[in-house]
């Protein structure tokens, strides 16, 4: 009975987090991963002690948190390089901007 409703938990969750319209953010990703694998393992750490139920939910929240935490860090990581990015391709445009002025310049002082 228990396994059962360890599955259907599981499938439940998995619905709900499918099922968001939208995308998932790495934080979310992370702590969906985590909490996941943390119920697996607490389930199969409780299943040897005689609790596979009460390890599941202690290892599920343990692996949310867990996960979270470290999704978040992933999270600021591709946003400081998002914005490296944004910052190295405007810094491109104003080089070949003053390229430009400089040949124009060139061709000005020839004549």
């Amino acid at each position: 009975m228990r396994k059962s409703l360890m599955v259907l938990g599981s499938i439940l969750l998995l619905a709900v987090t499918v099922g968001c319209s939208a995308p998932l953010s790495t934080r979310e990703k992370g702590a969906g991963i985590g909490a996941l694998g943390g119920a697996a393992a607490g389930g199969i750490i409780g299943a040897a002690v005689g609790h596979p139920g009460a390890g599941a939910a202690i290892g599920g929240a343990l692996g949310l948190g867990t996960g979270a935490l470290i999704g978040d860090q992933l999270q600021g990581q591709e946003q400081r390089q998002q914005e490296q990015q944004r910052q190295l391709e405007q810094n491109q445009a104003e080089l070949e901007r003053q390229r430009r002025e400089l040949e124009r310049m060139k061709r000005d002082r020839e004549y």
